[in-house]
């Protein structure tokens, strides 16, 4: 009986858990596994989004980390012009583009960001479009104004970053192993490296050259490649080639012309100490020189020739231990050299008070002389 008492208990409490798990798979709005679903279809859109490139984002430091963030009126006029990207979120695929960013808020996809800097700079009139530094906004809700918005989950690198992250080790050491190069390729690396640089140095002169001569014509700032020295930027951004758009107040003319006089000051100061042609001859040659010597060296050239500053230490090595233990080098080479040394040295003795005596002599008779006329 009390086997069956408790056989009954046990299926009472399973058929009531059974009735609690069904009520409450009935009362939730979504089942988990729907709700999974469409998490993975926010994401998948949000990573969509990013990707695409008519949506204007910029770099920025947040919380000193590197994010990519867009402004919320981009965002509303980038759904605007594309809806079949609100395919990928099927049954939410009506929603309008605030509610779509509010669920990418809810979801940590994105973070709402406010500008640091809030106040105008000296010579400003209005702030920058896109600040480089920004920091979270306490409200994380969407809006139109002045809003910026920050992507939060890391971008799939694409195949040729992955290659390249494999490619960079094999750089490094074949730039390690230039040295052992041959003749050829060394002077194929040099002369594509000089033209690089050449070109770069001649692309910042140009420029600068640019930007002073209209600043000084005009009254305008215009830099031609504006991110070509930015630190942190994407490959896109580096070279872009139209410059900004000028947001800081005319010049003055008086401040022209002040730049203006320092420019042909500089000019002739340098024109004035400029090298002579012998001046550039002997750098021409210094540097001739040392590039002779990286590209001529090669490592047989190197072993032969320690080859041959070790030979003759080891033979006057050899020839002295030979004589200090009694024992006559072959074919004389060692006795020969030190007889030879030792007459030499006798006969510079000789010599040397030979000298002596004579300067003696002089010196006595000098003496003599002039007691003599005294």
């Amino acid at each position: 009986m009390k086997k069956a008492g408790g056989a009954e208990k046990k299926r009472v409490r399973r058929s009531s858990g059974a009735i609690q798990n069904g009520g409450r798979d009935s009362n939730s709005d979504t089942p988990p596994r729907k709700q999974a679903i469409q998490k993975d279809v926010f994401q998948l859109f949000a990573e969509k989004v990013r990707d695409h490139k008519d949506l204007v984002s910029r770099w920025a430091v947040l919380q000193e980390t590197r994010v990519e963030y867009f402004r919320g009126k981009d965002f509303v006029k980038f759904l605007r012009n594309h809806p079949e990207l609100k395919d990928i979120l099927e049954s939410d695929r009506n929603l309008e583009a605030e509610d779509i960013a509010d669920v990418l808020l809810r979801k940590n996809l994105l973070v709402r960001c406010d500008r640091v800097v809030k106040t105008l700079r000296p010579g400003k009139k209005k702030l920058s479009t896109w600040p480089a530094h920004l920091e979270i906004f306490p409200d994380q809700v969407f809006s139109e104004n002045d809003a910026f918005f920050a992507w939060t989950f890391v971008k799939r690198r694409p195949l040729w970053q992955t290659l390249l992250s494999f490619f960079w080790p094999v750089v490094t050491l074949a730039i390690c192993l230039f040295p052992v190069y041959p003749h050829r390729c060394k002077l194929l690396i040099l002369y594509s490296c000089l033209g690089v640089l050449l070109l770069f140095l001649s692309l910042l002169v140009l420029r600068g050259a640019i930007f002073g001569a209209l600043y000084i014509v005009l009254g305008t700032r215009v830099w031609f490649f504006p991110n070509i020295l930015a630190e942190e930027a994407t490959l896109r951004e580096l070279f872009r080639f139209w410059p900004k758009k000028d947001e800081e107040e005319r010049p003055k003319w008086t401040t022209r012309v002040f730049y203006a006089a320092v420019g042909v000051l500089v000019i002739l100061l340098l024109r004035h100490h400029a090298p002579d042609e012998a001046a550039r001859a002997r750098y021409q040659k210094r540097v001739s020189n040392i590039i002779d010597d990286v590209l001529e060296w090669s490592p047989r050239l190197a072993l032969s020739g320690m080859m041959e500053n070790l030979q003759p230490v080891v033979n006057a090595t050899e020839a002295s231990n030979a004589t200090e233990e009694g024992v006559t080098p072959p074919d004389g080479m060692g006795a020969e050299t030190i007889t030879e040394q030792h007459e030499a040295e006798v006969s510079e003795n000789l010599e040397n008070s030979d000298e002596n005596l004579d300067n003696s002599e002089e010196n006595l008779d000098n003496s003599g002389e002039q007691k003599h006329d005294i």
